[in-house]
């Protein structure tokens, strides 16, 4: 059985480093915040406790006050540190040095490509993407991102190692910034943003058009799924009506960039779109944990 480490062990770190120690592997965990590091025990026993699993998982994760320590021994390493490009480059330069051949070097970027991560280090051709969805105990998918050097081999192997951990792990095979995901999900954002710009509507009502209509669809029809249910000819008459019309700048809003400036930040500052108090906030959260919790309860992945 492989043996994981994670760099980095915050938001998504720590919940990696859970998902592979449920499985029954040993992973190291190393972060340069000695108070992050220390807390992972700690959050990873409250997830599995609120998830009903096993709480000894959590015996198997290891903690490392230096990456070198992490990382010497593993098969691969899942990278997990703030979206900086300049450090990213820096720790898969390390990595590159400190692990043993053969081992995968993943990042889990949301939105930077691979190679320009890679750019720095001795061995390109074991670095890869490895994009998890917060939070990472619950949502299945993975995209697996091939950066023009990454070796076909490494990408077999990873995806192999995710699905046998229960993940939905899909091969990106062009190494574009926001690989799928973010793309279809920004793209969706950027058009909402500009709709309560514009005026149209207001946030909430956005939100509850979303939720009340075609995201309902959404688990088990895919919008190209959907284009092919209601016909290909109907989506291109719609297309060239609807096209010209919906925002296609390649800047953020300035409402965003607005709010952005006021500390309009969304929950942790109490106002974004919505006005939030501490208690708003955690009924939305827990709201979502219920709700991915009941799906992964169901043991099934969308699309089987």
């Amino acid at each position: 059985m492989e043996q994981i480490a994670v760099i980095g062990a915050g938001l998504m770190g720590h919940g990696i480093a859970q998902v592979f120690a449920v499985k029954g592997h040993e992973v190291a965990i190393h972060d340069p915040f000695p108070e992050v590091l220390a807390r992972v025990p700690e959050r990873v026993l409250t997830n599995l406790r609120g998830l009903g699993l096993d709480e000894s998982a959590v015996e198997r994760i290891s903690l490392h006050d230096t990456l070198t320590a992490a990382v010497e021994k593993v098969d691969i390493v899942f990278e997990a540190a703030p979206e900086n490009l300049a450090l990213k480059q820096d720790i898969f330069a390390q990595m590159s040095q400190a692990t043993k051949a053969g081992c995968i070097l993943a990042s889990n970027t949301s939105v930077i490509p691979i190679g320009e991560i890679a750019a720095k280090a001795e061995d390109p051709s074991r670095i890869l993407g490895t994009h998890w969805w917060n939070p990472p105990y619950l949502i299945p998918l993975v995209e697996v991102i091939q950066a023009p050097r990454t070796e076909l081999i490494h990408i077999e192997s990873c995806i192999d190692l995710l699905q046998r951990a229960g993940k939905a792990a899909v091969h990106v095979k062009r190494d574009v910034p926001g690989f799928v995901g973010n793309r279809l999900q920004h793209a969706l954002w950027r058009e909402a943003i500009s709709i309560v710009a514009a005026g149209v509507c207001d946030a909430e009502t956005v939100d509850l058009v979303v939720k009340n209509s075609f995201g309902m669809r959404l688990p088990v029809l895919g919008p190209l799924e959907n284009a092919d249910l209601v016909g290909l000819d109907l989506t291109l008459a719609i297309h060239n009506v609807i096209l010209r019309h919906l925002e296609a700048s390649p800047e953020p809003s300035p409402l965003l960039a607005r709010y952005t400036d006021e500390q309009r930040l969304g929950m942790k500052t109490g106002r974004g779109f919505y006005e939030w108090t501490p208690e708003s906030a955690q009924r939305v959260r827990d709201r979502l944990t219920q709700h991915l919790q009941k799906v992964l309860h169901k043991g099934e992945l969308f699309g089987d």
